[in-house]
C-alpha cells in the first residue's frame, strides 16, 4: 500500500473563467498578480493608489485581443510551433522582457525556445489561460484526477518528470504560483523505486543546490526509505550516487543527522520507545 504525504500541500492555483464578459480575478488567467506588469503597456490594468478609484474591470476578451506571439519549441524535425496571446505571456517576467523587444509595426512576433520541453510548455500555457494544468488535484485530497491513459502507479517516473519539468520551467519563467502548483502535484504521484530514481536524477541535474521546494524533499525521502528502496533498484541507486555525488552526500548527511538525533533522544529519555518515521512521498514496488 502506498503511504500518504506528511508535507503540507500547496494550495491549487485559482481556476480561470472562460467567459468573455467575466472579470479576470487575480491569478485567474495565470499566477502573477495582474498589477505586476513588467512591460507597463500590454496588460490592461491601471495602477491606483489607496485613494484612487478601483481599476477598470478587465474581461477575458481583452486578453484575447492582444497580439499573438508565435513560440518555436525545440529544433529540427522535433520543432513545434505554439501560439499565445501576448497579454497573458507577459505575466512572466521572462516573456515580458522578450516581448518588450517587439516592434509595434505589425511585423510577426516570434520567440525561439529551442531547449524547452514541448509538453511542459503546453502545461505552462494551459496554466496561463485557465489557472491550472492537467491533471488537476482532487479538491480536499492528495490525489490527482484520473486519466485512463495514465497508470495508477508511475513505474518509470514519467508522471513525476512531467510535473518536475513544469516546476523548472516555471522557475525559469518566474511564475511562483505555477512552481508551487507543480511541486504540490509531484507529491500526489504514486511511484516505484525506479520512478523515484528517474525523478531524483532530473531534480539534481536541473535544480540549483539551494532549492528547498523539491531538492530537499528528494534527499529526505531517500534518507528515510533508502534501506528498502535501494533493494528494489540497487543498481540504479548506485549509478545515481556516482553520477551526482551531491545526492549521495545529501542522503548520507540526513541519515547521520537522524542517527545523531535518535542517540540524543535515547540519552535524554532512556527506555522511551522511538517514534516511527513516516513517508515523505509515495512509493510502491512494481507488481
Amino acid at each position: 500500500m502506498a503511504d500518504k504525504f506528511n508535507d503540507e500541500m500547496v494550495e491549487d492555483a485559482p481556476a480561470a473563467t472562460t467567459a468573455a464578459d467575466v472579470e479576470m480575478a487575480e491569478g485567474a488567467a495565470g499566477s502573477v498578480a495582474a498589477t505586476e506588469n513588467p512591460t507597463g503597456s500590454e496588460l490592461p490594468f491601471a495602477e491606483s493608489g489607496p485613494d484612487d478609484a478601483p481599476p477598470p474591470r478587465v474581461t477575458f476578451l481583452q486578453y484575447l485581443t492582444s497580439p499573438i506571439v508565435t513560440l518555436l519549441i525545440g529544433s529540427g524535425e522535433d520543432a513545434t510551433i505554439l501560439t499565445a496571446h501576448q497579454s497573458l505571456l507577459v505575466q512572466s517576467p521572462y516573456f515580458a522582457a522578450a516581448c518588450a523587444e517587439f516592434a509595434d509595426d505589425g511585423s510577426p512576433r516570434q520567440l525561439e525556445l529551442l531547449s524547452e520541453d514541448v509538453e511542459a510548455m503546453g502545461c505552462f500555457l494551459e496554466f496561463l489561460y485557465t489557472g491550472d494544468y492537467f491533471p488537476k488535484k482532487v479538491p480536499g485530497q492528495r490525489t490527482l484526477e484520473k486519466d485512463p491513459s495514465i497508470p495508477d502507479v508511475d513505474m518509470t517516473g514519467e508522471q513525476l518528470l512531467k510535473h518536475a519539468k513544469v516546476y523548472t520551467l516555471a522557475d525559469k519563467f518566474g511564475l511562483t504560483n505555477l512552481k508551487n502548483l507543480a511541486s504540490s502535484k509531484i507529491h500526489c504521484v504514486n511511484s516505484t523505486a525506479k520512478g523515484e530514481i528517474a525523478y531524483a536524477r532530473y531534480i539534481y541535474q536541473f535544480t540549483p543546490k539551494e532549492d528547498t521546494s523539491v531538492r530537499v524533499p528528494v534527499a529526505n525521502f531517500w534518507a528515510t526509505r533508502s534501506h528498502t528502496l535501494r533493494s528494489e533498484a540497487e543498481e540504479e541507486f548506485r549509478s545515481l550516487c556516482l553520477e551526482f555525488p551531491q545526492f549521495g552526500y545529501d542522503v548520507l548527511t540526513r541519515v547521520l543527522d537522524e542517527k545523531l538525533k535518535r542517540e540524543r533522544n535515547e540519552k535524554m529519555h532512556p527506555g522511551a520507545p522511538s517514534s516511527a518515521r513516516k513517508r515523505a512521498r509515495h512509493s510502491s514496488t512494481a507488481a
